[in-house]
């Protein structure tokens, strides 16, 4: 079934994307990966790079300190850290089969899942966002609701967008409302700014952006909808499949950030703060906004808890149901298939 969002000449992207990621450092093939538990690494240097994308979300900041202090060697993990200035770039290479693993939220997993070459798994939840994601209107717009005929800029079908789409619906309107100018976030926040739009969707640090339009301000954030939008560590089904112990790598590499940014504040907060070309003012700002989780909220959110958005498998149907009724999807992918904890509970056993 053909998609309706971003995926319709994923082909002619995958020849593209070689220039994307052509400035991240190379590493040489080495021998084949051997197996490896929570609490024994194998060699950094088994098998092949694991390509690992990230971007500009305070949640996914804290890879850099990996890269940087040597945490992935120190776990085994045999990783190529790739920055991706455009989040849905980082998201259409992992469902292109050019990356193993890619940091985005549970919505765009879903959204992604059925198009996705080698399948795409969420094991590790970072974080929620707990206000670093916003809806903000011109001067004037001080509701949702005073949206409805409006064009509004965001990027088209990514969190953003899915955060307008349940804002509109709670305001008893929906996007066919208003008036979607699809751009990347970084230009929607900048063509809000010059005027040229009555309203913006979308994340950290873009909406800092937005919010320098004189007369601004936000109508609705991620903080209003709790849980609505969990931020993980998506591999794909072939990584898993191939090389777990990489996976298992890579988690137990996480909760080792973790504990570094606990023991050294100043020097993680530098590192991230370099990484994401924001002053340290703006770095605790956007900061706030994010809930970094623990080893124990990542069990709970895995968990079938019962009928709440903190639970993963409750978040994921409700995720899927809207997105098909409001035309994101065509129909929705595995979800079962999309959700795998043993990563975390194995990290959980040998701690």
């Amino acid at each position: 079934m053909k998609r309706r969002t971003f995926l319709p000449t994923l082909i002619a992207f995958c020849c593209s994307l070689l220039i994307t990621v052509s400035c991240a450092q190379s590493t040489p093939q080495a021998d084949a990966p051997v197996e490896g538990n929570a609490d024994a690494p194998v060699t950094a240097s088994a098998g092949e790079p694991v390509k690992l994308g990230y971007s500009s979300w305070a949640g996914w900041w804290p890879w850099a300190i990996a890269e940087e202090e040597g945490l992935f060697e120190a776990n085994g993990a045999n990783v190529e850290l790739i920055w991706f200035d455009g989040y849905l770039e980082s998201m259409q290479a992992l469902a292109a089969g050019q990356l193993d693993a890619n940091s985005q939220t549970l919505n765009d997993t879903i959204s992604f899942a059925g198009d996705a070459v080698n399948g795409m798994v969420a094991v590790l939840v970072n974080d929620n966002s707990a206000g670093n994601d916003k809806v903000i209107g011109a001067e004037g717009i001080g509701t949702v609701a005073d949206l409805a005929g409006k064009t509004v800029a965001l990027e088209e079908g990514v969190v953003g967008d899915f955060l307008l789409s349940l804002a509109l619906e709670d305001a008893g309107l929906s996007r066919a409302d208003v008036e979607i100018k699809n751009l990347e976030t970084g230009a929607a926040a900048t063509a809000f700014a010059a005027g040229q739009v009555d309203g913006f969707a979308g994340w950290v640090p873009f909406w800092e952006t937005a919010l320098s339009r004189e007369g601004s301000q936000e109508l609705v954030t991620s903080a209003d909808y709790p849980g609505a939008i969990p931020d993980l560590l998506v591999v794909s089904q072939k990584l898993i499949d191939s090389r777990p112990d990489q996976v298992q790598a890579l988690v137990n590499t996480w909760f080792d950030i973790l504990a570094f940014i606990d023991d050294n504040p100043d020097r993680a907060n530098e590192i991230m703060a370099k990484r994401a070309s924001i002053s340290d003012t703006e770095f605790e700002k956007y900061t706030q906004g994010t809930n970094i989780f623990t080893l124990d909220e990542n069990l709970e959110a895995f968990s079938a808890g019962g009928d709440d958005m903190k639970y993963m498998p409750y978040a994921s149907q409700v995720m899927a149901d809207f997105m098909v009724e409001v035309g994101l999807i065509p129909e929705a992918p595995d979800l079962e298939a999309i959700l795998d904890d043993q990563f975390v509970k194995a990290y959980a056993a040998e701690k």
